[in-house]
């Protein structure tokens, strides 16, 4: 049997070890049906089940209000950063975004493409390495929405609050973010995540959205990307990603197993406290970002010295710890800490990092 490695991937990231044995059981053979779950159609009763299970158990690890319909959707987040303004922004209408970090950026570029946004505040006065707080926002009184990333998964740089939209619908891309702990939904419009972090493999995106948002679509709005059609549909307009979809729902039932998101949020504190102290009380590494800003998912660090960087990188491979290498838009390191990451990964990396620190410190 091949042996598991430690993977610090940000996406498509690690996958529960339990989750993937059952899909392995049930491949060729999907609970004696003699298909796997691959090749049945989706609408069947079978994977209509395999559906309404995994929105369920969605509903049920976010306490999602019943006014909300939850949909499972192709194209990733990052074809929501059209479809959110094709959906909820009317012609020659305004938007507000908020910019701190290259996700969110790249939101606010697409979202240029349909209508008029204004930048309501940006991190780039702290070199990314903070939020500016909400006193500092210059938030438009006639905006449609207000969007903004909770957790820039290159930069790691996080949101330990809420914003305050008071009546305009806040909208949150929380790819990296979802599930690592409890969530207040009612507070937000709209939360999209791709599912490749927390949620399951990539080829997926889930959007929890508030019904009175729907039927707002421009009449220019594809019939594939209309929000209301796929709601109608229960996300199956057309195809949707059926194997995406099962996995996820065995990743929902995983993280019930866990003890849910308040479980999750002990274990995600737990591994994010001891990645950081080990860290800050380095001399050789250091991480950036302002300390009530850092993120729990993502967290980058740099080397004191960048020539150790490829030796660093070269031993970790050695010892089982996978895909540390930073993004290529800021170098250094990146270690992702998901939901199935388990602490002793974390354990691991960070008797790596007092290893090398004592030979090259």
């Amino acid at each position: 049997m091949s042996k598991r490695l430690f993977n610090f991937c940000a996406g498509p990231a690690a996958l529960p070890e339990a989750v993937l044995q059952q899909a392995q059981q049930e491949l060729l053979d999907w609970q004696g049906k003699g298909l796997s779950v691959m090749e049945m159609s989706h609408r069947s009763d079978e994977f209509v089940s395999v559906a309404e299970t995994a929105e369920q158990d969605l509903r049920d690890l976010l306490a999602i209000p019943d006014n909300y319909k939850v949909l499972f959707l192709q194209g990733g987040a990052s074809q929501q950063f059209a479809q959110i303004p094709l959906n909820l922004l009317p012609d020659g209408g305004m938007a507000d975004y908020i910019d701190t970090g290259i996700w969110s950026a790249k939101a606010i570029e697409e979202a240029s493409r349909f209508g008029n946004v204004n930048v309501a505040a940006s991190a780039k006065g702290y070199d990314y390495f903070a939020i500016p707080g909400q006193n500092d926002w210059q938030l438009s009184a006639e905006a449609a929405y207000v969007h903004y990333t909770p957790n820039e998964t290159i930069g790691g740089l996080e949101f330990s609050w809420i914003p305050d939209t008071g009546d305009t619908p806040l909208i949150a891309d929380m790819s990296s973010t979802i599930l690592s702990r409890p969530l207040d939904v009612s507070r937000y419009g709209m939360i999209y995540a791709g599912a490749q972090k927390n949620i399951g493999p990539s080829g997926l995106v889930v959007v929890i959205i508030r019904e009175d948002l729907l039927g707002r679509a421009r009449a220019t709005c594809p019939t594939m990307l209309d929000y209301t059609v796929a709601a109608r549909n229960a996300s199956m307009y057309n195809t949707p990603p059926t194997f995406a979809w099962y996995l996820s729902g065995l990743i929902f039932q995983w993280l019930k197993q866990q003890g849910g998101l308040d479980a999750m949020q002990r274990i995600n504190d737990a591994k994010q406290q001891t990645l950081y102290s080990a860290i800050d009380t380095s001399e050789l590494y250091s991480n950036p970002i302002s300390p009530v800003d850092r993120s729990w998912m993502n967290i980058p660090f740099r080397l004191a010295d960048d020539r150790l960087d490829k030796p660093f990188l070269a031993g970790a491979e050695e010892r089982g710890l996978l895909n540390l290498k930073g993004h290529r838009s800021v170098g250094g390191m990146r270690a992702s800490i998901y939901n199935a990451v388990p602490q002793a990964a974390v354990d691991a990396l960070v008797a790596y990092m007092a290893e090398f620190e004592q030979q090259h410190g």
